[in-house]
């Protein structure tokens, strides 16, 4: 299942976010969205969980939740138009 994660700190890692997700289950990749031009976050991110349970857990446990001094946005993400 994919997961959008937005409403990041712009200081968060890859890293992070996936050390995050790891607590609830099998993450397969965090693809943290940069911008072209000045080469820093956009403030958003992309996750793929395995397991659709571990994922739902996931969006019901974080969305919403404050992590870096942000609160976070966490939703099923939507296919592309």
């Amino acid at each position: 299942m994919n997961i959008y994660i937005g409403n990041l700190s712009y200081k968060v890692k890859e890293s992070d976010l996936n050390q995050v997700l790891e607590e609830y289950g099998t993450v397969n990749s965090v693809k943290l969205i940069i911008d072209r031009d000045t080469r820093r976050s956009k403030g958003f991110a992309f996750a793929e969980m395995e397991n659709q349970a571990e994922a739902e857990n996931v969006i019901k446990e974080l969305n919403g939740a404050e992590y870096e001094g942000r609160q976070m946005v966490v939703k099923e993400a939507l296919p592309r138009a």
